[in-house]
């Protein structure tokens, strides 16, 4: 099946970028990798820094890490590093390690066979670099640069995207979203990371294909999900993953919640929440995935608390299983889960929570909701801090009411016992003779038996 060529894949030449031209420098990039790419030049290959690192370093950013492309086969790559390991079976990558960080090496790979076949399951044919160029996902992922001569090679458009801030696939929109389905969650997460917008082709590209999300792969797309949503900006990502529909096919239940309690998504408390957990994440916090699932999953948690929280909760951990999320994250997002609930109505069990292993993150969790529930951290403070019986006769304080001048008003009668309690005979199981009468009536008046309503333990206040 022939495919027409996109305007993109017309240029015949590369766009290059001499040095005074961008932003990339030899200082920004890891010796490691610096290494990795000149042992690949003297051995007569073809070798480039490619993908997000030239990316962030066009735009001033750290990369998070470096990949490498070059002409050379995985067999020669493992030759030529001692330290390395192949990985990979439809395409085999070489990862090269040093110490404890590993570089990743791929050698260039052609377009695939076209075929009526939309998913790509056979592609492992290594190509040049301008085949290579094509076959990656967006423009702004596209871009090399030569070590050798400091330059920047532009084959797809992807230096003109990156001053518009924009997200562009190569080639047909709809196509390339159908070939893999996890690429669009992959757009909504470079579009939140870089704060860029999605180019309106490959938008509504990716609302007609939101669909094929139930056929990629469970893990790939769990991982894709994960990765989406622990950025700073996961509040935008979520956002995005909603209007564009990937929400209900990936996260129905949140979907579900997102459109029917709320008018303006933008002002939900799951947004509000995620937006605390992205400011959060900028400050250095690196949430748990389980913490991450308890964030999404808190505003219908409590909304429906009310009702069976810990069933609920259950519940909710076994619809995430079906869909691929871990035993281990699902019920680390229970215990979080639970105990916020504890910790949004302080009760013995509160205390009781405080010593567990997990109590640390749960507390993260409460003080990420509690401006948004009105729920007020200082008051589990003290709670948490002070003894039951003195937090408790502290309580019985705060809630007696003052007169107007200020002065407490005078004490409550003592409530009077239940009418004939006074005289009544004390009951006797194992005799009724002259001598337990004898007792009984020596035994009667005010002191002699006390009312229920006068018994110390039934002034105590439950903790509430």
């Amino acid at each position: 099946m022939a495919v027409e060529a996109s305007p993109i894949e017309s240029l015949l030449e590369p766009l290059v970028l001499e040095r005074p031209e961008h932003s990339v420098s030899r200082r920004d990039i890891d010796r490691n990798v610096q290494k990795v790419l000149h042992r690949l030049l003297n051995a007569d290959h073809v070798a480039y820094l490619v993908g997000g690192g030239v990316r962030d370093l066009m735009l001033g950013r750290k990369p998070k890490d470096f990949d490498v492309a070059t002409s050379a086969h995985p067999h020669q790559i493992r030759a030529l590093f001692r330290n390395s390991r192949l990985i990979g079976r439809r395409f085999p990558l070489v990862h090269i390690f040093f110490g404890s960080t590993n570089i990743e090496v791929a050698t260039f790979r052609c377009r695939g066979e076209e075929s009526d076949e939309v998913l790509i399951r056979h592609d492992n044919t290594f190509g040049t670099p301008e085949e290579d160029a094509f076959r990656r996902d967006f423009t702004v992922n596209a871009l090399f640069y030569d070590l050798r001569t400091f330059r920047v090679l532009d084959y797809t458009g992807g230096v003109a995207d990156l001053s518009e801030r924009l997200i562009r696939t190569i080639g047909e929109p709809e196509r390339r979203m159908r070939e893999d389905p996890v690429r669009m969650i992959r757009a909504v997460r470079l579009a939140a990371k870089l704060n860029f917008d999605i180019e309106s082709t490959t938008s509504r590209a990716i609302e007609r294909c939101a669909g094929d999300l139930t056929k990629a792969s469970q893990p790939r797309l769990v991982e894709e999900i994960y990765r989406t949503l622990m950025l700073a900006n996961s509040a935008r990502a979520l956002f995005l993953m909603e209007r564009l529909g990937l929400l209900s096919c990936a996260l129905p239940m949140l979907s579900q919640l997102l459109r029917t309690r709320h008018d303006v998504l933008g002002s939900a408390p799951t947004m509000r929440v995620m937006d605390a957990l992205g400011r959060a994440t900028e400050a250095g916090f690196e949430p748990p995935r389980g913490f991450l699932l308890a964030c999404l999953f808190s505003d219908l948690h409590v909304a429906q608390a009310g009702d069976s929280a810990s069933p609920h909760a259950s519940h909710l951990g076994n619809s995430l299983r079906a869909r691929g999320f871990s035993r281990a994250d699902t019920e680390h997002m229970r215990l979080l889960l639970e105990a916020l609930s504890h910790m949004l109505r302080p009760s013995r069990m509160t205390r009781r929570l405080a010593r567990r292993p997990y109590f640390p993150l749960a507390r993260r969790l409460f003080e990420l909701i509690a401006p948004i529930y009105s729920a007020d951290s200082a008051e589990l403070d003290r709670f948490l801090t002070t003894p039951p019986d003195q937090y408790r006769a502290t309580r019985r304080q705060r809630s007696v009411p003052t007169k107007g001048d200020g002065s407490q008003p005078s004490p409550r009668r003592r409530r009077r016992g239940r009418r004939g309690v006074r005289n009544r005979q004390p009951h006797a199981k194992s005799g009724s003779g002259p001598e337990t009468l004898r007792a009984g009536i020596r035994n009667d008046g005010p002191e002699a038996e006390p009312s229920v309503h006068d018994s110390p333990a039934s002034n105590e206040i439950p903790d509430s």
